[in-house]
């Protein structure tokens, strides 16, 4: 079993599954919220570096679906800057076992990297964002509508 040191945005229902799944495998999750953990460049790039930049963005922030950022046309710099403006546009959760680091839940490659021990996976995109009724309310973003949207709060 794995001690997981697992960056996520605090109440988001889809790092809770994730949590759950790692922790019915027999991992110990240690949440830590990417809002508060002070980034830095270097710090990023031990996670991100290995990935193409468009990689690097939580494609379901407002700020991303409405067009206002453009993952695509960004060069390296230009991505750790928005990043470590709005830590809740780094795609999530970033998770790290001793000194080996991953981006993103696919359940395939977190089954290869620590085992998933025959978890039943549920349907659809585990890495996906969840929304209830209220929508972005449920996953603990601050904001709704264009302000929400233009600070990127998902």
């Amino acid at each position: 079993m794995a001690d997981v040191t697992f960056f996520e945005k605090p109440g988001c229902q889809g790092n809770q599954r994730q949590k759950t799944l790692l922790a019915a495998a027999g991992h110990t999750v240690h949440a830590r919220s990417l809002k508060t953990e002070v980034w830095t460049a270097e710090g990023l790039l031990a996670f991100l570096g290995r990935l193409p930049v468009p990689e690097w963005f939580n494609r379901s922030a407002p700020a991303i679906k409405l067009g206002h950022i453009d993952p695509d046309a960004l060069d390296v710099r230009q991505a750790l800057t928005l990043l470590l403006e709005n830590p809740l546009l780094i795609r999530r959760p970033l998770m790290q076992v001793g000194e080996e680091r991953m981006v993103g839940f696919d359940a395939a490659a977190v089954d290869a990297w620590i085992g998933l021990r025959g978890v039943e996976i549920p349907a659809g995109n585990i890495e996906a964002c969840v929304h209830g009724p209220a929508g972005h309310g449920n996953c603990g973003s601050a904001g709704h509508g264009e302000d929400h949207a233009r600070v990127g709060n998902h």
